[in-house]
């Protein structure tokens, strides 16, 4: 129980909060470039599988550091892409970490595949490489790893892993939707595993509103998941009209899965803005860590060497055996003091879906399952004051010390 005293200054408990307006965990920027380039797209003869698509593969392929990339209409999409594109399907296994969100595997499971969770490094919530290996066997058609928080995954490390003598190189899909600017050793995410899938929605590094983007250094891959985006037609209107023909024919099962030209153009924009805002994210978790070096309830995660993060989130575990708290009384408070904290990920195998559907259970993934009962996220958005940031520092303080 909390001392008396402070407890009736926790706005949990009737007292004044630190702040009255909620600070969220994340919020979107939208500039007045980013609108008159909108603007600009509506009023051209494009709004969708027009010039600027093109143009923004290429500037994203660019800032990825990868040869191409194919833009989708969501992150979720990207993923799905890049599983049908290394040709997943029923009785293929698909190892994955549980510490995501649910599309990671959710892409595997639309493949007719079997998601095989990996467990986490406890200190990262990275996929474990050891982990991987132990659960590598000869129907394992991909690894999904996520670059969790922002963090790229040891990719190394993961392809030395799935090695099997005698056996094929088994593929490995960066789940980069949390990792755009992020680096490893000076390789920027996007350049770091056979395919990689990056988000677009509003909380993400810059945005499209939705969208979503896969690199690859390989042609063959980028050109069947152009044909998955547009529901597997085997030529575009583009390819119809400088041949005077009408026809088209589908290969393969794909889906509408196109980005517009209206969300290129602002992607476009937010783009030439990435590195400031990659900047500012690390500025914020900077503080944080700094701010919470002396506070031994408050655990960032670890950060692995000659890696650039790119902080998508700030991840803390919260060690509150000693004081008489729990997670979810500490997200409580923290919400009723106007700290917009949150809690990424639930484990993806302890989802109703996947207990009947895969017969996981609690005790699969151990180390992300402890993980789960610890983390909060909190708010890390470029435009975050100096102000906002305090108010974090302060309300954290305020509610752990009412608990010591």
């Amino acid at each position: 129980m909390p001392q008396p005293l402070k407890a009736a200054q926790l706005a949990l408990f009737g007292g004044t909060p630190v702040r009255r307006d909620r600070l969220p965990y994340g919020h979107h920027e939208i500039s007045d470039a980013d609108v008159d380039a909108v603007a600009r797209a509506l009023r051209s003869d494009w709004l969708t599988s027009g010039p600027l698509i093109a143009e923004f593969e290429a500037a994203f392929a660019k800032v990825a550091g990868a040869p191409d990339a194919v833009a989708v209409n969501s992150g979720t999409a990207a993923l799905h892409a890049a599983i049908f594109a290394l040709g997943v399907g029923p009785g293929d296994e698909v190892i994955v970490s549980p510490m995501t969100f649910a599309a990671s595997a959710n892409a595997i499971v639309y493949q007719g595949g079997t998601p095989v969770f990996a467990d986490v490094d406890p200190d990262t919530l990275l996929i474990d490489p050891d982990e991987v290996a132990r659960k590598t066997t000869s129907r394992t058609r991909a690894i999904v790893a996520i670059d969790y928080a922002g963090q790229p995954c040891d990719y190394a490390a993961l392809r030395a892993a799935a090695e099997r003598p005698g056996a094929p190189r088994v593929p490995i899909v960066a789940d980069a939707c949390h990792a755009l600017g992020a680096r490893d050793h000076g390789r920027p995410a996007g350049s770091l595993a056979d395919i990689s899938a990056f988000s677009l929605h509003p909380v993400k590094h810059i945005t499209t509103g939705e969208g979503g983007v896969v690199t690859t250094a390989d042609p063959a891959l980028a050109a069947r998941m152009r044909t998955f985006r547009n529901h597997g037609i085997s030529s575009d209107h583009h390819q119809r009209s400088a041949q005077a023909s009408w026809l088209y024919e589908i290969d393969e099962l794909g889906y509408n899965y196109r980005l517009t030209d209206i969300q290129c153009a602002l992607g476009l924009s937010q783009l030439t803005r990435l590195p400031e805002r990659i900047a500012r994210r690390q500025e914020i978790a900077a503080a944080y860590s700094r701010a919470f070096a002396s506070v031994p309830e408050i655990r960032p995660l670890a950060l692995r060497p000659d890696v650039v993060h790119a902080y998508h989130l700030f991840v803390v575990q919260a060690e509150l055996a000693g004081i008489g708290c729990d997670r979810q009384t500490l997200f409580a408070a923290l919400r009723r003091e106007g700290i917009g904290v949150n809690v990424h990920y639930i484990p993806v195998h302890l989802h109703p879906f996947y207990r009947r559907r895969f017969r996981t259970a609690p005790g699969l993934c151990p180390r992300a399952e402890a993980a789960y009962e610890r983390i909060l996220s909190l708010p890390i958005f470029p435009s975050m004051s100096a102000r906002d940031l305090a108010d974090v520092v302060e309300a954290v303080g305020k509610v752990l010390a009412a608990f010591r």
